[in-house]
Formats: C-alpha cells, sequence, structure tokens
C-alpha cells in the first residue's frame, strides 16, 4: 500500500486506519528521523497554514506540531479557549467552517471527543486528535516507533500499561496494539477497567493480527514483557479525584519491584509525560537506565510530522 490513500484524511482515532496505513506512518517517521539526524533541511509545508486548537495545556503536542510544521516551512497558528469563540459565542460547527477555509490542516486538543469529530465533518480539511478524554493516537504512534526501535517489529512484543486502564493513553494502545499484533496487557484495578466495548472491539482486531489484549489487576501479568508503561494517575479535569486514584493506584507504581517482575534486564520504561515521580513512577526508574521516556517524547514530534506529511499528500 501507498501513502497516497491517507491524503486528505483526518486522525481521530486509529481505529479508523488500517494496519498497513498504519505502518506505512511509522515507516514513514523513521524516515522524517533519520532525515532530521542527518541534517537535512526539507520545506514540504511551505505556503501550508495549520490551525492549533488547544483547550488543555499542552508541552510536548504543541511543541511537536508547531516544530514539525514550522522548520518545513509551513505557518502553524496557536489558538487557545481566549483566542478564539470555540463552542462560545460561536458553535464548532462554524468555527470549523471558518477555519477550514483558511487553514490547510487543524489539530485539536481537549475534552470532548465529539469536539474533534465534529471540526472534522465541517471543516473540509484534515483534522488531528492531539488529545481527547477518550484517545491519544499521536501518543500512541511515538509509543510502537520507541518499543520497536528498541526490539524491532511489534508484532509479538509484550507492552503492559499499568494505571488507570480508562484513560486515553491506555485505550489509544490498545487500539494500536491490537491492529499491529502487538501483545497488550491492562495492569489496573477493577474500578478502572477500560470501557467493554472498546475491549470487545479490540479483541477482534486482535484476532486479527494475532495480538493477545489483556485486562489484569496483578502486577505479576508484566512478566516477560519488552515495555512497562504508565502514565499520571490523575488526568486533566478530573482533579477533584486525586485521593481516590492515590488509594487505588498506589500499589501499581512502577518501580524497581515492579520492573524486577519482568524477569527481564532490557525490559524498558515508557511514559507519555507530563510525570509525578514518586507516584506513579519512581524517579530511579523514569530517570534511570531503563527509561526511553525522552525517546519517545522526540518521537512524538516525527509521528506527527510524518502524519501530517502523508495526509496532507506531500510525503
Amino acid at each position: 500500500m501507498t501513502r497516497s490513500g491517507l491524503k486528505g484524511r483526518s486522525l481521530l482515532t486509529l481505529l479508523d486506519y488500517r494496519a498497513e496505513e498504519i505502518r506505512s506512518l511509522l515507516d514513514l517517521s523513521v524516515q522524517v528521523k533519520k532525515e532530521k539526524q542527518e541534517g537535512k533541511i526539507q520545506q514540504r509545508f511551505t505556503g501550508r497554514t495549520l490551525a492549533l486548537l488547544f483547550e488543555k495545556r499542552s508541552t510536548r503536542t504543541r511543541c511537536a506540531f508547531e516544530t514539525a510544521f514550522g522548520e518545513e516551512g509551513g505557518h502553524p497558528v496557536f489558538l487557545s479557549t481566549q483566542d478564539i469563540q470555540l463552542g462560545a459565542k460561536e458553535s464548532v460547527e462554524d468555527t470549523a467552517r471558518v477555519l477550514g477555509r483558511m487553514f490547510d490542516a487543524i489539530q485539536f486538543r481537549g475534552f470532548k471527543q465529539t469536539t474533534v469529530e465534529t471540526l472534522a465533518r465541517y471543516s473540509g480539511v484534515p483534522v488531528y486528535n492531539g488529545l481527547t478524554d477518550r484517545f491519544h493516537p499521536t501518543q500512541a504512534l511515538a509509543d510502537i516507533m520507541t518499543l520497536e526501535e528498541n526490539f524491532g517489529p511489534g508484532q509479538g512484543k509484550k507492552l503492559c500499561f499499568t494505571g488507570d486502564g480508562r484513560n486515553n493513553v491506555a485505550r489509544s494502545l490498545m487500539v494500536i496494539c491490537a491492529k499491529l499484533g502487538v501483545n497488550f496487557t491492562v495492569i489496573t484495578p477493577p474500578e478502572l477497567v477500560p470501557d467493554k466495548e472498546l475491549v470487545e472491539t479490540c479483541g477482534r482486531l486482535a484476532s486479527e493480527s494475532g495480538a493477545v489484549i489483556r485486562i489484569s489487576p496483578e502486577t505479576a501479568e508484566v512478566e516477560g514483557a519488552d515495555a512497562v508503561y504508565t502514565d499520571v494517575w490523575t488526568s486533566m479535569g478530573e482533579e477533584d479525584k486525586k485521593e481516590e486514584r492515590r488509594r487505588l493506584l498506589s500499589p501499581y507504581q512502577v518501580n524497581a519491584v515492579l520492573m524486577a517482575k519482568t524477569g527481564r534486564k532490557d525490559t524498558i520504561f515508557l511514559h507519555c509525560l507530563p510525570a509525578v515521580k514518586g507516584e506513579e513512577v519512581s524517579a530511579d526508574i523514569i530517570d534511570g537506565p531503563a527509561s526511553r521516556a525522552w525517546d519517545e517524547a522526540e518521537n512524538r514530534k516525527h509521528t506527527i510530522k510524518a502524519l501530517m506529511l502523508a495526509t496532507l499528500g506531500l510525503d
């Protein structure tokens, strides 16, 4: 398959992409990262514009989109809820219609999945989900890229997520692993398991790819893992649940004891960042030799650049 089939496409959730399409994006990500490392300056976005809509704060997502687009000669425009009328005086539909006539593409980072879906429906240009409460697809692309940089093709590898199994990162990882044949285990208390509908959907996808998808409350499930992954215990917008999350998730902290349960010395640690050291992960793990969190953060830029090149038909 060529990437020509991705031209004009939005990325709202990786459920909308076939396995071979995801693979083509990962291959292109490797290419653009190599170009960057070799100092090759491209100008593939010259004359293009990108609207960056942010309801939630961001470090990696904003910087990845801005630098990926800007260093290729494009013009990214940052727009927060303080700058535009998104869903306030103006409906999301009308904002989408206006931005679609002025920009070549739109990125949205915020709360509701329905908002990014509406932007895609009414704008007429590619729309990228930079994070919603339900999915974080660009993060999952960077995660698999990082896994494969360390262990080769993801098919048959084992990735374990420990923490809040309902959060957008865990859900997106389940999707991409099920599509690509990566064995994926969510290790989480019963109160925080992923929703049944998504688990069933990913189960069907996994039966096609050969992946094994598991949900378990037992940290011993990390045995044999190539990578152990975690995220903050309290997501943006759920600050009032902080103490409850700490009570439920303290046994799931990624620390030296948990990493030893893998039975491997080469298991890597992944985190989408920002991290609360001493909560979901101990400082010695995220700052230690097993951590690939910083490579993973850099790979956000390369996978996002690849996504924009492919969907704008410029790769």
